[in-house]
């Protein structure tokens, strides 16, 4: 080979090699424009950058897709019919193609919920393939299947699709079981830190930035996480009335007398929704604990002897019941219904504490604090020594109210009302102003607790 022709091989090296450096350079110049307008919601003047960057260089980083699914999502909230649409499906093919550049930095759960949110807003596709979406990610990838309202979408096409005649009822009380699970899990994380932060708040301690933020966030989650509930429980209705499982369960009692998790799931859900009264109930409850002498067996033969007023044998499966019982929302309700045996017994400091253990293992179990409130307002007169002290123990049952409508905001108007009228019953301005050497008081008899008095 000659030394001209060599020449001209090795110069077309180096051309090619400043292309491809110059077009790699290109991509990270042009991503960095892009992505310093994105950072600061100029989208208008990332679009052209940013789109070229997914159309040339989709490899180069996730937050192109990070910040193409923003700026979309900016667009969609101020469009209107076609282009909503558009747009719409526009973040559907984003999604996708974040999944094949980047499948290890895209969650499932929270891509396949997004992409069945935004069909079923925009009417995209059928019920069943918005579904599909739905049910690939809560069962590839559930614990990134999290907005309340994605929860709510998927049970209420669930349960359209059942009554279209798609998906038997079972499968609707099935994933019912398992959504309000996930959503009582989730009330709970939020509650626990609401309950820490307020106490501390409560104590006169400051609360710095973050804790403020975090206090304020858990409070807008568990009002949505309590919407979505009470919207589930709704769009159920009447399809887990006793006139529906009863026959249901009838029927298929046969068949499954010796399916454990079919004899928990159906004892369960009727006495949820009370049913108990009907022969079915004890036919359940017998072949349950015939077949697996457990928490959940022992706390429904509780039901029933507290039905035939065996109240010391309700409280001695009640009790066998929580010690078995392994999962934490399942083993407040046990304490509960305790505490409401104890309290109706008169008993009101061991029903109290039964209360504050269901609250330990279910932080947003609010009926708890308006039962403790409840105890402490009707001790006021046995519990104080004199007027002002007496009158002292209704700013202690205030604030157990108050509580309840913080941890659940289901109870939210009933705990304000039922706060507002201790509050009303407690020692006035006046009361405290003629009392000026009197900072805190403390009570006695089965409360044991000191309540501070406001300051005027």
């Amino acid at each position: 080979m000659n030394t001209r022709v060599l020449h001209t091989i090795a110069a077309g090296l180096v051309l090619s090699a400043t292309s491809v450096s110059a077009q790699a350079t290109d991509c990270a110049t042009t991503a960095s424009i892009a992505y310093e307008h994105a950072k600061v919601k100029n989208y208008e003047a990332a679009e052209e950058p940013l789109w070229k960057v997914r159309k040339e260089c989709p490899t180069h980083s996730v937050a192109t897709f990070q910040f193409g699914k923003k700026l979309l999502e900016s667009k969609y909230k101020k469009a209107t019919g076609a282009e909503k649409a558009t747009l719409a499906n526009e973040l559907i093919a984003l999604w996708k193609e974040r999944f094949q550049y980047f499948p290890a930095k895209t969650k499932v759960g929270d891509m396949h919920s997004d992409i069945g949110q935004i069909m079923y807003d925009n009417k995209i596709g059928t019920a069943d393939n918005q579904f599909v979406e739905f049910h690939k990610a809560y069962t590839d990838d559930k614990n990134n299947f999290k907005r309340p309202k994605k929860l709510y979408t998927y049970f209420s096409l669930l349960v359209d699709l059942q009554a279209a005649g798609k998906k038997e009822l079972q499968d609707v009380f099935d994933l019912y079981d398992n959504i309000t699970e996930k959503i009582e899990d989730e009330e709970s994380k939020k509650a626990k830190t609401i309950a820490t932060l307020s106490e501390k708040e409560e104590s006169g301690a400051a609360l710095s930035s973050k804790e403020k933020r975090n206090l304020k966030n858990a409070g807008i989650n568990l009002r949505a996480y309590s919407k979505v509930k009470g919207g589930i429980n709704q769009k159920l209705g009447e399809l887990a009335d006793c006139k529906n499982l009863i026959p249901l369960y009838n029927g298929q009692f046969e068949g499954k007398k010796d399916d454990i998790n079919w004899l928990k799931g159906a004892a369960g859900r009727m006495s949820t929704k009370e049913c108990t009264d009907d022969p079915l109930f004890f036919k359940l409850v017998e072949a349950l604990h015939k077949a697996d002498p457990s928490a959940k067996s022992a706390y429904y033969l509780g039901i029933l002897a507290l039905k035939d007023k065996k109240t010391s044998k309700a409280l001695e499966y009640f009790n066998q019941s929580a010690q078995l019982e392994t999962k934490a929302s399942d083993k407040a309700k046990v304490y509960f219904r305790i505490g409401e045996v104890v309290k109706k017994q008169g008993n009101y400091s061991k029903a109290r504490s039964y209360y504050k253990k269901a609250l330990a293992n279910k932080p947003s179990y609010g009926t708890a604090y308006l039962r403790i409130a409840a105890m402490i307002a009707k001790s006021a007169n046995s519990c104080g020594t004199d007027v002002f002290s007496k009158r002292a123990v209704y700013w202690l049952a205030e604030r157990y109210a108050r509580k309840a409508g913080k941890v659940d905001p289901s109870l939210k108007k009933t705990a304000a009302a039922t706060a507002a009228n201790y509050k009303a019953k407690a020692p006035s301005k006046t009361d405290i102003f003629n009392n000026p050497g009197i900072t805190s008081v403390k009570i006695g008899c089965w409360i044991g607790e000191t309540v501070k008095v406001p300051k005027l």
